[in-house]
């Protein structure tokens, strides 16, 4: 139950999609939306084979980070065979991982065989600002494979793909898996840490005195509420699982930081003029986030505001983080993505009245909600 959702997609896009060469039959000229030119037989034939086969290129990346081999690039380009020697792995097949992910600008090769990292490898990095290394390494796991593997059972029956497979909930089966709860915590603290700073920028919290971070993880986001806002405490709330042997590790806010063991459906700290609900709604269906919303609107004093923060899936047919997670959700977990109106219509179910939307980030709206009158 901790905070984030195990569906956000921290990667950068590259703008343009290779195509492939596999030779296969035409499927035709599709009509081209707005009167555009239709797109040639063999481009639309190799789009889709290249997309058919996109589980390669998370196998790549999983591959990479769990080898470490952006760490190995750090001070500087090298050859598949030294790379291999110090990752100790084949030099003939890293070599042919690394030309299939440069194909999508993860790492360059020179004229001269030598690897380079790039601004999609730095992110592999363990001890660079914004790694996404263990939150990759974690996307490969067999409990995110298998899942996704049934997610034709899921569109089938209507249910949840991961419970199809492992026969409980996500969440319980990662409490019942200590290492993979300890590695889906860390993998959801390093995403969270790309969007913090970024939501609590977007954010005045000039006014407020005290936050509460419902189901906040490992608490980055509550951290860099803190950071930027010196006159305020805080409280972290998550299950005892997730805060069990929490420690502080920002020295700074001694003094101005709790950790506490709850449960969002039963109750959360009563009395603070900020709740934080940060990834959270998109991990469960609408009559549970309706439930989570009540319980922090009992606790919530009438001066109090409630950020809820998440993807908002937009209109159009353009590529969306929103949308991916939305599918993400049914391979792993009941829940969903939402547009703003649905996100809208949970708040005024449970209570709220909205007052504000900002959207600092495509993976990271917020919206500002209070107690309806």
């Amino acid at each position: 139950m901790a905070g984030a959702h195990p569906e956000a997609t921290g990667t950068p896009q590259t703008s343009g999609t290779p195509h492939g060469t596999e030779a296969g039959p035409s499927l035709g000229s599709p009509a081209a939306p707005d009167g555009a030119p239709d797109a040639a037989p063999d481009q639309v034939t190799g789009e889709l084979l290249e997309l058919s086969l996109g589980y390669l290129y998370s196998a790549a990346l999983h591959t990479a980070a769990r080898f470490g081999i952006a760490d190995h690039l750090a001070d500087g380009p090298r050859g598949a065979e030294e790379l291999a020697k110090s990752a100790g792995v084949d030099g003939a097949h890293l070599y042919r991982l690394l030309r299939f992910l440069a194909t999508k600008g993860v790492f360059r090769e020179d004229d001269e065989g030598r690897f380079h990292l790039t601004p999609l490898a730095q992110p592999l990095r363990t001890d660079v600002e914004r790694s996404l290394r263990d939150y990759i390494m974690v996307r490969g796991e067999p409990v995110f494979w298998q899942s996704a593997a049934q997610l034709h059972e899921a569109v089938r029956t209507g249910g949840t793909a991961f419970e199809n497979v492992y026969g409980v909930p996500f969440y319980d089966h990662i409490t019942a898996d200590p290492e993979l709860g300890r590695a889906f915590n860390s993998s959801m603290a390093a995403f969270s840490e790309t969007l913090s700073n970024d939501v609590v920028e977007a954010v005045d919290f000039s006014g407020a005195t005290s936050a509460v971070d419902v189901g906040g993880g490992r608490g980055g986001l509550l951290r860099a509420v803190l950071r930027r806002n010196p006159h305020m405490t805080g409280t972290l709330v998550d299950l005892e699982t997730v805060v069990a042997g929490h420690v502080l590790d920002t020295p700074e806010l001694t003094g101005r930081w709790s950790a506490q063991a709850g449960d969002f459906f039963a109750s959360v700290p009563s009395g603070a003029d900020v709740y934080l609900l940060k990834h959270v709604l998109a991990s469960w269906p609408d009559e549970e986030c309706v439930r989570i919303l009540r319980t922090c609107r009992e606790a919530m004093p009438a001066h109090a505001r409630l950020l809820v923060i998440n993807a908002m899936i937009p209109a159009g047919n353009d590529p969306h983080p929103g949308k991916t997670i939305d599918v993400l959700m049914m391979t792993v977990l009941n829940g969903k993505g939402r547009t703003r109106a649905e996100y809208e219509a949970l708040l005024a179910t449970a209570g709220f009245t909205v007052v504000r939307v900002r959207e600092p980030s495509p993976h990271a709206s917020v919206i500002e909600a209070v107690v309806a009158d």
